[in-house]
């Protein structure tokens, strides 16, 4: 079998041993095979009640850590883990599937592929649902702008996964445009672009009443950051929160 990038994934039969080395995958395994992950990221923090082995952050993995836990498989994800790591335990023998993710329809796909190639499992209720609830989307209705980040700004660009999701909800991203998956911009750059309301999530960067809104003249609303970058169970709340935004 081969992952989102063609790379082989040799598995003799399907993962019981899973280290999830993305915050949304492991949510995504912990909602709907409990019982085959045995190690996340310190930065893996949905369900909050997650029992597994920790192998630090997503960037910087305890690789020594990851082969101790001895995983059948480990999940990793081209934007979020560094390709260094996965060259690193792929060399030592480790299996690793890595999702590409820059739409909707990725999510879903990719998903499904992992569950039924990699464990051999149905689609669990979470992703029939969330399939179904992204399936038509909603007309543009509202013009958003959504920063991850400050000190530099920057903003959500395409093609990423947020930018499909806020498309698909009504929402039009004003700053799509610009050159680069995550472009940097000014306050200013963000108050002429014609949002609304700006976004402003909780993480990467962590906006608060007090952080962000002061800096900008556009209306803001904090939103949480899961609900726009975690693609997985958060996908199902995400289209009640963000169809919600323009009613």
């Amino acid at each position: 079998m081969r992952d989102d990038l063609g790379a082989d994934v040799p598995l003799g039969a399907p993962a019981s041993r899973v280290v999830s080395l993305v915050p949304s995958l492991t949510e995504a395994l912990a909602a709907s095979a409990p019982d085959r992950l045995v190690g996340a990221t310190e930065w893996c923090t949905h369900p909050a009640d997650l029992g597994v082995a920790r192998v630090r952050g997503t960037k910087n993995p305890d690789l020594a850590a990851v082969r101790a836990l001895s995983p059948d498989l480990v999940v990793a994800n081209m934007e979020e883990n560094r390709e260094l790591d996965v060259r690193r335990l792929r060399e030592a023998g480790v299996a690793v599937w890595v999702t590409r993710i820059e739409t909707v329809e990725d999510a879903l796909a990719s998903m499904s592929r992992l569950f039924a190639e990699a464990l051999d499992l149905a689609d669990p209720g979470w992703l029939v649902e969330a399939r179904d609830l992204w399936s038509s989307p909603a007309p543009a209705r509202l013009r958003v702008a959504v920063p991850i980040w400050r000190d530099p700004w920057m903003v959500v660009g395409s093609p990423t996964y947020t930018d499909d999701l806020l498309t698909r909800a009504g929402l039009v991203n004003v700053l799509a445009g610009r050159d680069g998956r995550y472009p940097p911009v000014t306050p200013a750059d963000i108050d002429g672009a014609g949002a609304d309301v700006v976004l402003l999530p909780d993480e990467p960067y962590v906006f608060t009443a007090d952080d962000g809104p002061e800096a900008l003249a556009t209306p803001t609303r904090l939103v949480s950051g899961r609900l726009l970058t975690w693609y997985g169970p958060a996908m199902v709340e995400a289209h009640a929160v963000l169809t919600a935004l323009h009613r």
